[in-house]
């Protein structure tokens, strides 16, 4: 199993990057795919999460309105589309994959906010530097 985590790159405040989280190895469908990043000198936190409860994404508080996460099944890629960046926002991105049991599933928040543990796979990063 593998997850690619590309697209990062140095844009200006207010621009905008689309993440790709290209897995492998593993039916995307069946999992619930999370959204990361890691700031220097700073814990890794939360993005985006996928709710393994029913079809909802989680976003954080400073991202809402400004991230979107989509997916193409076909291609077994997730994307997150970064609009209207922030300097605030620069950090390694990370994408990272669960698969649900049956018997427990989790919302968005919490794999989010505390779940970060129950990711089977991990992708490698991306570096996204918002700077003027």
């Amino acid at each position: 199993v593998q997850l690619q985590a590309s697209g990062g790159g140095l844009v200006q405040p207010g621009g905008s990057l689309r993440l790709s989280c290209v897995v492998s190895g593993l039916t995307l469908d069946d999992y619930a795919i999370g959204w990361f990043r890691q700031a220097p000198g700073k814990e890794r936190e939360g993005v985006s999460c996928d709710s393994s409860a029913d079809d909802s994404t989680y976003y954080r508080d400073s991202v809402k309105g400004r991230f979107t996460v989509t997916r193409d099944s076909a291609k077994n890629t997730v994307y997150l589309q970064m609009n209207s960046l922030e300097i605030a926002d620069t950090a390694v991105y990370y994408c990272a994959a669960d698969r649900p049991r049956s018997t427990t599933t989790y919302t968005g928040n919490y794999y989010c906010e505390v779940g970060q543990l129950l990711y089977d796979y991990w992708g490698q990063g991306t570096q996204v530097t918002v700077s003027s």
